[in-house]
């Protein structure tokens, strides 16, 4: 199953929770949430990712379809290719959600 959020809809959701207000959510999938924090919007794209006590966080070339690792936490191998092949699958989507939330004020 796959949610997909809009930032406004993000916005609104964590609003109304008084939950992680600065973490717009993009992705919801196989249990892990996908997002990005406010404060991190002078950086170069990313992605973060959680799910229970595991996260992670990966940088996108965009030029070069890749992405490398910034860190990983409390996650194993096979969680972080499960992580690596769901930003693969949603690179694009990923990239015009970064631009939306960097072009927010």
């Amino acid at each position: 199953m796959v949610i997909v959020i809009s930032l406004s809809v993000a916005k609104l959701f964590i609003w109304n929770t008084g939950k992680a207000r600065h973490m717009p959510t993009i992705l919801l999938i196989m249990g892990w949430r996908f997002f990005f924090y406010s404060n991190e919007r002078n950086e170069p794209i990313h992605i973060h990712a959680r799910k229970a006590e595991k996260e992670c966080k990966y940088w996108l070339d965009s030029e070069n379809f890749d992405i490398a690792e910034a860190f990983c936490f409390n996650m194993n191998e096979g969680d972080q290719r499960q992580v690596k092949k769901i930003i693969f699958e949603y690179f694009e989507f990923i990239e015009e959600k970064w631009a939306e939330f960097r072009n927010q004020e």
